[in-house]
Parts: C-alpha cells; structure tokens; sequence
C-alpha cells in the first residue's frame, strides 16, 4: 500500500496531478485508513501510469476515462482521431508563428505585398516615419474597401516613385509637414505641384472605382494626416487651379 506522495514518486506526476484526476473522475479516491492517510494499491498505480502516459502523449483528458480499459481496435481508433487532431494544431501552431514572424518584420503583416515594398522604398528614401505610417494606414483602408481598386493604385504609385521630378515632390511635400504656414518656399513648392499634375494625368483617373466606400476613405482624414502648413499648401495650389480655369 503507497501514501499518496509514495504514488506520485512512483508515477513520476505531482501530488495536485493525482488530486485532479481524482476530481476529474480519472483515479479512483481510496478511502482514509484509521490513521487518516489515503492508501494506493498496485492497481491505482498502473491506472496512474496509463493515465500519466496518455496524458503525456496529447491525449485530452476529458478522453481518458474512456481510453483506460478500453478494447485494442477502439483505442488504435481513438489514438489515431486524436493524432489527426494533433497535426491540425501544429499546423494552426505553424501559421501561428509565421503571423509572429511577419509581426516581427513590421508591416508586411497588414498589407499586400507590393505595398510593403513600396513602404520600404519610402523608408530608404529617407521619407519621415509620419508619412509612412498614413501611407501604410490609407493603404490598410482602400485595400479593405476595395482590393482591386486598391491593387491598381499602388502599381500607379510605385511607377510614379520612379519619377525623379515626381519622387522629389513627394520628398519636399514631406518635409513641408513640420514647415511654418508662412514658410516662403510652400507657394513655389505649390506652383511645382499644379504644374506637374496639369502636364501627368492619372490612369486610375479615368477608370471607375469598384466600390463608393474607397473614396469615401480616400478622402477621410487620418490624425497626423494635416498641419498648418499642408493646409496652406492644399490652398496654395487649389487657388492656382481655380485661376487655370478662369482663363
């Protein structure tokens, strides 16, 4: 006869292991002897061992009662269900850790493919992590709203990137950000916009948007997404638009 902390030695499990499965209905709870101590015959330790066995292997605990006497074809049978359910969790765990993996490499996780690279083209350009991140959150929304829209787009704009008259306005609109709404240079930084947009016109322009969300989003504010100087720049050049069209 073993005392209970003698069976758990013996099993190789804690002592609050064999307290649960005696609350789980796994081990039969022997009664108290005269001197208040529980005591284990040979038997609770085999069913310990196979219960601790089975455990060990993956197999749920809620299953085991079962499993303990059951017959040789029934438990092939269960062990086999329950291996199959073991691979589904290793490959749930798998993608799992590919998500981490992504995490860890930044925004990839949240955008296609073409779009995290034109991110890090941005980055190695030296444009501001700002400017960056309204870029990776628009994309996240027009993406969401409408892929294929979307999927056009950043082609357009990775082109456009390739443009060095292009590429160095989007590097001065940039650094406008944290200019002065009075700063000298925002008209002729205004001037140099309307100019380039009258002489390119967009593809995605004169193409129907899928979906009415994406301009809606499009056209929603982002925080970060203005300062007093882009508001006096947005102005500056829209008062050159309207003076185009006077003419």
């Amino acid at each position: 006869m073993l005392r209970i902390g003698q069976l758990a030695d013996y099993a190789g499990v804690t002592i609050k292991a064999i307290r649960h499965y005696h609350q789980r209905g796994l081990l039969a709870e022997p009664d108290r002897d005269h001197s208040g101590y529980r005591r284990y015959t040979a038997q609770d330790a085999i069913d310990l061992v196979k219960i601790r066995t089975l455990a060990n292997a993956g197999v749920p605990l809620a299953r085991i009662k079962d499993l303990l006497n059951a017959d040789p074809d029934t438990l092939t049978a269960a062990i086999t269900e329950i291996d199959h359910d073991l691979e589904d969790r290793v490959v749930q765990m798998r993608r799992t850790r590919d998500q981490l993996a992504q995490l860890r490499g930044g925004d990839r996780l949240f955008v296609s493919p073409e779009v995290a690279d034109h991110l890090d083209v941005l980055r190695e350009l030296g444009v501001s992590e700002r400017q960056r991140e309204l870029e990776r959150d628009g994309w996240i929304l027009m993406q969401t709203a409408s892929p294929e829209d979307a999927s056009r787009w950043i082609a357009e704009k990775r082109e456009l990137m390739n443009d060095p008259e292009f590429r160095a306005l989007y590097l001065d609109h940039d650094a406008a950000y944290d200019w002065s709404p009075d700063d000298p240079r925002l008209p002729a930084l205004a001037a140099r916009t309307r100019n380039w947009f009258i002489n390119h016109h967009s593809r995605s322009e004169t193409r129907p948007v899928h979906s009415p969300a994406i301009a809606r989003l499009a056209a929603r504010s982002q925080p970060g997404a203005s300062s007093p100087a882009w508001d006096r720049l947005a102005r500056l050049t829209g008062e050159g638009d309207e003076r185009e069209n006077q003419r």
